[in-house]
């Protein structure tokens, strides 16, 4: 898993005029100390020999915990030369107008890529189009077009390395399917009420479209639907409410209305409550919309492929699985990790979802090697990112494991 940590930068300096070593200072949003450089190596022709100073305008988040302060290391691809598409609307945006075919509005523009292999933290890469970049008038010596080529294969060994590491450890450790079943009664009964209320929800699903009928039919034929469900199953019909315990359910909603009112004049006044992101939804979002874009600015995938297309499913199972995370993961600052029992089961189910559309994406990766789609580059990475992903997401299921045995 590479660290990104470009949206944390605020500025950089780099100093390559020593012929193979690169040093430097990294400030960072939040952080009152500089990160600094101490790398084996050299950056590509164009930056080779120089004094870069590299500013962001627009850091947008704080360095993420575990990055050490002292990085030292080998270089890998540091370079201002690469052309990339910009889209001239947001990412978000772009994708998705790209997906149903339209024509979406993009320029060019050289990006910073500044990728080395630390000690301590592995592979970290910061990439941008957006920064600013500036360099002393002449650089101190030139590297050769020869010099280059063997900087370039030089780098290559890490990646490859660090993927065998990880997908050899990784994937067998980690996307087992033994590691699905239930370890405890409360999951076992939030996996049975889950898999009973898709399969009801895909009954009144099929209903509303074998019968053309319309949104607001969607209550009258879910109660049908459910009734019916209950008959098959042999299940019991439900045992009206003694009068008691009428009244205490009334009391029940009238004070849940209460707390619901009082609920939204709070927000009226102090704003919605703010949510936080977990990490690990965000590194997946970037992740599947990464993946879109290398797809798309490279026509890779041809236009009005069908989702079942190799490509298609390994993007489209990673942003899938970054949405089910943001439902086991994401929620008020001050809630609690791991959950308490009384929420445990549903987290569990929303993350072995996510699990499962990870292995969805690793297939989809198997299938692309056969059919040799894309590049090998980026199907390497994205496989030891995707496992990279997958492996914390079992880390958390045992977590939450762990709190109900």
């Amino acid at each position: 898993m590479a660290w990104r940590i470009d949206e944390c930068l605020v500025r950089a300096e780099l100093d390559n005029r020593v012929r193979g070593r690169v040093t430097g200072r990294l400030w960072f949003l939040n952080l009152e100390e500089p990160v600094t450089l101490e790398l084996t190596g050299n950056p590509w022709r164009d930056l080779a020999g120089h004094f870069i100073t590299i500013i962001n305008d627009t850091p947008s988040s704080a360095l993420p915990s575990g990055f050490r302060r002292h990085q030292v290391g080998t270089v890998g691809d540091i370079t201002a030369s690469q052309k990339v598409k910009v889209p001239d609307v947001s990412l978000d945006d772009f994708i998705e107008g790209r997906r149903v075919g339209m024509e979406m509005p993009f320029h060019w523009a050289n990006c910073l890529y500044l990728e080395w292999y630390s000690k301590d933290n592995g592979r970290v890469v910061i990439e941008s189009p957006d920064y600013r970049i500036q360099l002393d008038d002449l650089p101190t010596w030139t590297l050769t077009e020869s010099e280059e080529r063997v900087q370039r294969e030089a780098n290559r060994g890490p990646t490859q390395g660090l993927l065998d590491q990880m997908v050899d450890a990784l994937a067998t450790k980690y996307l087992d399917d033994s590691a699905d079943e239930s370890t405890s009664e409360i999951e076992a009964e939030a996996d049975a009420k889950d898999a009973r209320m898709n399969l009801l929800l895909d009954r009144v699903e099929a209903r509303i479209r074998n019968e053309k009928l319309d949104a607001d039919e969607f209550d009258r034929v879910y109660w049908e639907e459910r009734e019916k469900l209950r008959k098959e199953w042999g299940e019991p019909e439900p045992e009206p409410l003694a009068p008691m315990e009428e009244v205490e359910r009334e009391q029940w909603i009238d004070e849940m209305n209460e707390i619901a009112q009082e609920a939204i004049k709070e927000m009226e006044k102090n704003g919605p409550p703010e949510f936080t992101t977990h990490p690990l939804v965000e590194e997946c979002r970037k992740l599947g919309l990464r993946l879109h874009r290398a797809m798309r600015d490279n026509n890779w995938v041809a236009e009005g492929a069908s989702q079942e297309h190799p490509l298609n499913e390994i993007a489209d199972c990673v942003q899938i699985a970054s949405g089910k995370l943001a439902g086991a993961l994401n929620g008020d600052e001050d809630d609690v990790w791991p959950p308490p029992p009384l929420f445990a089961g549903n987290v569990l189910v929303r993350l072995k979802k996510a699990r499962n559309y990870l292995r969805d994406a690793l297939a989809g990766l198997d299938a692309a090697d056969e059919q040799r789609l894309a590049v090998p580059e980026w199907r390497s990475q994205a496989r030891i990112e995707i496992v990279a992903v997958a492996a914390q997401v079992e880390a958390l299921i045992k977590e939450v494991r762990d709190t109900l045995a």
